[in-house]
């Protein structure tokens, strides 16, 4: 089959590589329809690049049609749509049966001390197989693929891998209390759908970004927003939209590559110099983010109020500044995804109709064939690339 590979940094190709099959008697087999670019994989062909290994398929975003069964499956059959979960969860055990599939005990990397599983997802989590390719292997058939509805295309279901549980999650854990603000910052897919989960959740909501199209996508949808990420203007504008006091809760949609941390920065383009096994060591002990959205959040919001973090950050040194959060009451939350936590209230809004305006979130639909290029142009945000389908 066709599946899209990891290279090397900034180095990604289509390559011929073995079908899937059917390892253990829950498996499933998925042929692949519609698969996302996510803003976590541009961070395996930057910061993350040591723990890749040549080859490796990456996406962690797939829907598709179910064509193999193993013997034990009785949740789905051959020709059901499905939705796959990015993070590869039981959901038998303890964490599962909590909401916490991203903790899977299962599925947990413990030689690493990481958590459940992923897909397409580096050495830390697994080394599984991605998503984006023409088939995959998809483990806990009875258990862990969504099944979704004929009909509507897509769009309309492909982001309950991965983009609607993490922005749903991001809201939640932001616990805004009603008639409250919401400040997001950073308008790429998730904090996109972070403010349009928001606002159908009644919520005021305003949005910092600088990229044109990203900040009209936002608008045109009632967001109120900062045309720029620099921490003075964001946290004055927001503080004089509230009276002073700063946002009730802040989700970072940023993450570790923010803009605006060149000592960081530095440090991350250090990461190309060494070879990858030792600067894997290095970064599990002396890893650094850049913490510009960060540090914006703990200025922007509120006394007493949340910061919820749904951008990845992976340093293992990063300097937080704990007396200005401990002084700010300042309540902070964080984590991948729990997918199947969130799947019973977001469903229903698929299904029933589209107030997220899911059918038109993708900026591109583009063959798998063409992934490399439309790597490249997520990566610069060219073209008003916010979201891309990659369809084999």
């Amino acid at each position: 089959m066709r599946a899209v590979t990891w290279h090397g940094r900034a180095d990604v190709q289509v390559d011929t590589v073995p079908d899937p099959t059917l390892q253990e008697d829950t498996d499933v087999v998925v042929e692949i329809t519609s698969s996302g670019i996510c803003g976590s994989d541009l961070h395996l062909i930057e910061v993350m690049a040591p723990f890749m290994t040549k080859g490796d398929v990456m996406g962690h975003e797939p829907m598709g049609v179910v064509r193999e069964v193993g013997s034990a499956v009785t949740a789905v059959k051959p020709g059901d749509r499905v939705v796959v979960p990015f993070n590869i969860s039981c959901g038998t055990c303890w964490m599962c049966s909590q909401g916490l599939q991203s903790q899977c005990e299962t599925t947990q990397n413990r030689e690493q001390g990481f958590g459940a599983s992923l897909f397409g997802y580096t050495k830390l989590y697994g080394q599984v197989p991605g998503g984006q390719a023409e088939y995959l292997r998809v483990p806990f058939g009875n258990t862990l693929p969504i099944k979704v509805p004929d009909g509507p295309s897509d769009d309309r279901f492909v982001y309950l891998s991965d983009v609607l549980p993490t922005s749903w999650q991001a809201v939640q854990y932001a616990a805004t209390p009603p008639g409250g603000t919401l400040l997001v910052l950073g308008l790429g897919p998730i904090g996109d759908m972070c403010t349009r989960i928001a606002a159908h959740l009644g919520l005021r909501v305003v949005a910092s970004d600088v990229v044109p199209e990203r900040l009209a996508r936002a608008t045109a949808r009632g967001t109120e927003v900062i045309a720029s990420t620099d921490q003075d203007d964001v946290v004055g504008e927001i503080r004089e939209k509230t009276d002073g006091r700063g946002a009730d809760a802040v989700i970072d949609a940023v993450g570790m590559e923010a803009h605006g941390s060149p000592g960081a920065q530095l440090a991350q383009k250090a990461t190309a110099i060494l070879p990858d096994a030792l600067m894997a060591q290095v970064m599990k002990v002396a890893g650094i983010d850049r913490l510009a959205a960060f540090n914006t959040a703990i200025e922007a919001v509120r006394r007493g109020g949340t910061v919820s973090l749904s951008g990845v950050y992976g340093g293992a040194t990063d300097p937080v500044p704990l007396m200005r959060m401990f002084d700010k009451q300042i309540q902070l939350r964080m984590g991948q995804a729990n997918v199947w936590r969130w799947v019973p209230d977001i469903l229903p809004l698929l299904v029933d109709g589209d107030p997220l305006g899911v059918d038109d979130f993708a900026t591109h639909r583009v063959p798998l064939e063409q992934a490399p290029q439309a790597y490249a142009d997520f990566r610069e945000k060219k073209d008003g690339a916010v979201k891309v389908l990659l369809q084999p």
